[in-house]
């Protein structure tokens, strides 16, 4: 049992489970009932996502130095009571069933999934 970090429309890999989708907005020009079946998500979690504001600061990022500013924002906003339950409950249930969270960037290194993978770790995660 353990959680993958996926990005959201990439093919599912084996034995991945429910795919969690942890961004602010849903697929453009996808229908809602298409959002499983063609790989995105099954269920949706923006509670994991970062704000507007701070997603447009992560999505900018070009030096080092304006990363860790998106990093930091990002963590602050993980760090309210709301975040810091449902990153709980995902550590938790990594220890009891397969599932996998994700967002749309190309590039995990430069996406708040590297910095939520950090979080769950942190949280005791188990992974695959």
């Amino acid at each position: 049992m353990a959680i993958r970090i996926v990005r959201l429309g990439s093919p599912r890999a084996e034995g991945e489970g429910t795919r969690i989708g942890t961004v602010r907005r849903p697929p453009r020009g996808v229908p809602k009932a298409e959002f499983a079946s063609r790989d995105f998500y099954d269920v949706w979690f923006p509670n994991l996502a970062p704000s507007l504001e701070t997603m447009k600061l992560g999505q900018a990022a070009e030096t080092p130095a304006q990363w860790q500013a998106f990093k930091k924002k990002y963590r602050a906003e993980m760090a309210q009571p709301e975040a810091q339950h449902a990153l709980a409950l995902l550590a938790t249930l990594s220890a009891q069933t397969d599932f996998s969270v994700g967002c749309y960037c190309e590039n995990e290194a430069h996406c708040h999934r590297s910095v939520l993978r950090e979080l769950l770790d942190e949280k005791g995660a188990r992974w695959a």
